[in-house]
């Protein structure tokens, strides 16, 4: 039995392919209605991706950041410089030499135009160690000019907020509060979110911003990821203290996950909208070809063929159109999409951050099975439609 209803789908859903070229338009029409959906699907949901991917670049499981307890980030944050010194001092750190491989980095944000608009964003500027800045970001690398000198008002702006601000290139002054600053680097870290910062002498900074003597994290590299949890214990149990401890890993994880919500949400409203109007178009699609084909349909049917196999074949014809449209739709969103640069709100922060579109295999597969979905949706009614079309209705149409 079975095997009787697999070569009848088989024999309809050829013929019905070989008549694909009778309705080349209403066909044509739904391939892309899908193959837009998906396009713009997955390109909004490859803004999460490189957003997730800007963030996780920056995340080592063995450097760790230290913020003040109760606070959510950096910018809620506060430490003073005794307790920085308490936490330089732990025995998980890793040393270079004899110095602790610890950054105490302070985190304000000033205004810079957007080159492609020309309007005011908000840009981090951090004030970090110089000589722990390499060995904590292990994809630090000067790509243009040097490294600023500390205590000078010199600053090194990253890749990705040279390539979306203007006026930051090296040799170029920016001002930051009531500041003149240089320009006298550009660096990259493995295209990290720390590319969408520019950094200084954090001492420097401080007085720039009136901020005494307090920092807002410390950044250290532990011995070993392993060490993260003794490294843990020793802060917190620590009187003197009242902070929180992550792996650099958790910590951006946390900061991105306000952003992919956002995203997240917008991309399944716009699915599901426009996944309406592909589902319709699908529908007319296939219900014209069942009409077209009513006598046909019955024919096979006073043949021997059966309802279910005829239903299966109307379904099989409009999940092709799905996924022929999905595909074209993935192809369109990667090329059209796939690395392109752009800028966004980080909400965590309140700051600009840069990052590319990335589509990835799983963010194409999902496109794809979306497509399917829509095309089985599209031809649901259509091929009940054809299986209870009565037979002798059918043979009198002309």
């Amino acid at each position: 039995m079975l095997g009787n209803w697999l070569a009848q789908i088989g024999v309809v859903t050829l013929m019905n392919l070989r008549n694909v070229r009778e309705r080349l338009g209403s066909t044509f029409v739904a391939l892309v209605g899908v193959a837009g959906v998906v396009t713009v699907v997955v390109g909004v949901l490859s803004i999460n991706e490189g957003f997730r991917a800007v963030l996780q670049r920056a995340g080592a499981d063995d450097v760790a950041i230290v913020i003040r307890g109760g606070s959510t980030d950096e910018m809620t944050s506060g430490l003073e410089l005794d307790e920085t010194r308490v936490i330089a001092d732990a025995e998980q750190i890793a040393r270079d030499g004899s110095t602790p491989i610890v950054s105490s980095e302070l985190y304000v944000i000033f205004d810079v135009p957007l080159k492609s608009t020309g309007t005011a964003a908000n840009v981090p500027l951090r004030g970090v160690n110089a000589a722990a800045a390499a060995n904590l970001r292990q994809g630090f690398e000067i790509t243009a000019g040097r490294m600023f000198t500390p205590g000078t008002f010199e600053v090194i702006v990253g890749r990705g907020a040279v390539s979306e601000f203007a006026g930051v290139e090296v040799g170029d002054t920016i001002r930051a509060g009531t500041t003149a600053w240089n320009v006298v680097g550009h660096f990259r870290d493995r295209g990290s979110v720390a590319e969408s910062e520019v950094w200084t002498d954090a001492p420097v900074l401080q007085g720039a911003y009136n901020r005494g003597t307090g920092f807002q994290s410390v950044r250290a590299r532990l011995t070993s990821a392993q060490a993260l949890q003794a490294f843990k214990d020793t802060l917190t149990s620590d009187p003197r203290l009242n902070v929180r401890v992550f792996t650099e890993r958790q910590y951006y994880e946390e900061q991105s996950r306000t952003m992919t919500a956002v995203v997240g949400s917008v991309g399944v409203v716009i699915a599901v909208l426009m996944g309406l109007g592909a589902v319709f178009a699908a529908v007319n699609t296939m219900y014209s070809a069942v009409s077209t084909r009513a006598r046909e349909i019955a024919t096979l049917r006073a043949l021997g063929f059966g309802a279910f196999p005829v239903a299966v074949s109307v379904l099989v014809e409009s999940a092709l159109i799905g996924a022929v449209g999905g595909v074209l739709g993935m192809a369109i969103a990667y090329f059209a999409f796939n690395g392109l640069q752009a800028s966004t709100l980080n909400f965590s922060s309140f700051s600009q951050i840069t990052f590319a579109f990335t589509v990835t295999p799983d963010l194409a597969m999902q496109g794809l099975v979306y497509a399917l979905i829509l095309g089985l949706l599209g031809g649901l009614f259509p091929s009940i439609r054809a299986a209870r079309q009565p037979i002798v209705r059918g043979l009198r149409e002309l």
